[in-house]
């Protein structure tokens, strides 16, 4: 068990990330690494664990929140959820073999390309253009979830930035309704690696429960900021989570 003082910390990083989760993803890269630095006893796949059961806590409170007030297209959004949750599983059983270097590598220049598009394109997201969801739709959403998913379920940072990417550039919705749509499939993700990490015994429950309350706030937090001042924000919000993505990732790289 960690001392008080260590657990505040911890409390403090997973509001940050949950606030930061619910807006436009990513909540990870600020709560993974604290993670690590408090419990460097624990293995890579109780980290992960730990951290999923506080982030589905989250996501789960967020959803709630956007309930209402966002129009979900769920004819798109439940087959690309479902096939989230498989791969997401597939992911996280494989979470050992797959070599993350080259996984780190692979997302960093990913997210170089995402900031340097939704930089240029002034435009992108700040309306939904989104017109019909048919069956091209769907396989196309089934394709990525199942990609997004699996990331997830295998290294997980950033995924809920790599969905919000998805929803606008792809489906043309506006950023408000991408970072909600994001956090069904999400939910999905995480569902399907706690399936594995509770069973196997790589959750922290005592620290979980705590964190997970305090992603449960930021959560709350991020919604109330994503409601009240839209896709300009949203996407503003995004793009700093980028760059702060790409020089965190690209300090540990090079």
């Amino acid at each position: 068990m960690i001392n008080e003082t260590a657990l505040f910390t911890l409390g403090l990083f997973a509001f940050c990330g949950g606030l930061i989760d619910a807006a436009v993803g990513g909540g990870g890269l600020v709560q993974i690494p604290a993670l690590l630095h408090a419990l460097p006893q624990h293995s890579i796949a109780t980290v992960f664990g730990t951290n999923k059961l506080a982030v589905w806590a989250g996501t789960t409170a967020s959803i709630f929140r956007y309930v209402g007030k966002i129009t979900f297209v769920w004819k798109l959004l439940i087959p690309t959820m479902l096939a989230a949750f498989i791969f997401a599983f597939i992911g996280a059983m494989t979470v050992t073999y797959v070599p993350k270097q080259l996984m780190t590598y692979v997302v960093f220049f990913l997210l170089i390309s995402m900031a340097i598009y939704t930089f240029l394109k002034k435009d992108l997201g700040a309306q939904s253009t989104y017109v019909k969801c048919g069956h091209k739709e769907i396989c196309l959403g089934i394709l990525f979830g199942g990609l997004i998913g699996f990331y997830d379920g295998i290294f997980g940072p950033g995924s809920g930035s790599f969905l919000l990417f998805l929803f606008v550039k792809v489906f043309g919705f506006d950023f408000l309704n991408a970072s909600a749509s994001a956090k069904i499939v999400n939910l999905g993700t995480f569902s399907a690696a706690l399936l594995f990490f509770i069973p196997t015994g790589h959750v922290l429950w005592e620290i979980g429960l705590t964190i997970a309350a305090c992603n449960i706030m930021g959560s709350l937090v991020g919604v109330f900021l994503a409601l009240r001042y839209g896709s300009q924000f949203i996407r503003f919000f995004f793009l700093v989570l980028l760059v702060f993505l790409i020089i965190r990732m690209g300090l540990s790289i090079f």
